[in-house]
């Protein structure tokens, strides 16, 4: 058994990745990185050779924020690091219960959200299900980049056609809206975005404002296009300590150490 501290890092994005390939560098440190395992081809982290060291890999849930709190304490862990995607609101709060309960420091990796420019045509709401408010009337062809989650929510939509673009399928059981299905992941260029638009006729997007530079394009294309885009706004998250990109969170836990 080491004296290293241990730190539990909540993932599915790149910048937990990036963040547990980083911590293999800071001495005195042993890490978990914690997929939820709702995709199945999850963020990789290097070359599993290169984590043979101090980051092991786990996926799937919890158990809740009870479950979290029992593993915390199980695991020994001294730091909690919440690099989840910011539309992951429940896995935060559980989070921030469970850290709480354990007497141990968190923090937040927040991905900066996307801001309206100059040119933009942005209809921004609070939900998906608002987000199918407003379609009927607004375009006949719809980008529809929401993830798989949430699509039965656009079904009874029977007059739009949906390019959806996912990383994964949605369950066999699950019932879609009437289009196309695309399994791609990021990043895209902005040529292969304009040209995809372009080649389905794309009259409007429907996103969910989820940052970052990977799929940020789209909102470039439809930009130059005078597409509008529907934007979901992102759910609120639980008070704590945060901070924007992964240089940070390595910067403070270097301090906690």
């Amino acid at each position: 058994m080491t004296n290293n501290k241990r730190v539990l890092i909540l993932g599915g994005t790149g910048e937990a990745a990036a963040i547990a390939a980083k911590i293999e560098e800071i001495p005195g440190v042993d890490a978990i990185a914690s997929f939820a395992g709702r995709t199945q081809q999850p963020v990789t982290l290097r070359n599993p050779v290169s984590l043979r060291n101090r980051v092991s890999i786990r996926t799937g849930g919890f158990g809740g924020a009870a479950g979290l709190a029992d593993y915390l304490r199980e695991e020994r862990i001294d730091f909690l690091i919440d690099a989840t995607h910011p539309f992951a609101a429940q896995i935060s709060f559980n989070a921030a219960k469970a850290a709480d309960e354990s007497n141990i420091p968190r923090l937040m990796l927040v991905r900066p959200a996307w801001e309206k420019v100059p040119g933009d045509n942005w209809i921004e709401v609070e939900s998906n299900q608002a987000a199918a408010n407003v379609l009927p009337g607004l375009a006949e062809r719809i980008f529809l980049t929401i993830g798989r989650q949430e699509l039965s929510i656009y079904t009874h939509l029977k007059d739009i056609w949906f390019l959806m673009r996912m990383i994964d399928p949605p369950a066999p059981d699950v019932p879609v809206p009437p289009g196309k299905l695309l399994l791609e992941r990021g990043p895209f260029s902005l040529e292969s975005e304009r040209s995809l638009l372009q080649e389905y006729k794309i009259g409007a997007i429907v996103s969910k404002n989820s940052g970052g530079d990977a799929t940020y394009p789209k909102m470039i294309a439809a930009r130059e296009l005078g597409i509008p885009v529907v934007m979901v706004q992102r759910p609120s998250v639980p008070e704590g300590e945060k901070v924007a990109d992964f240089k940070s969170v390595v910067e403070w836990l270097e301090k906690k150490l």
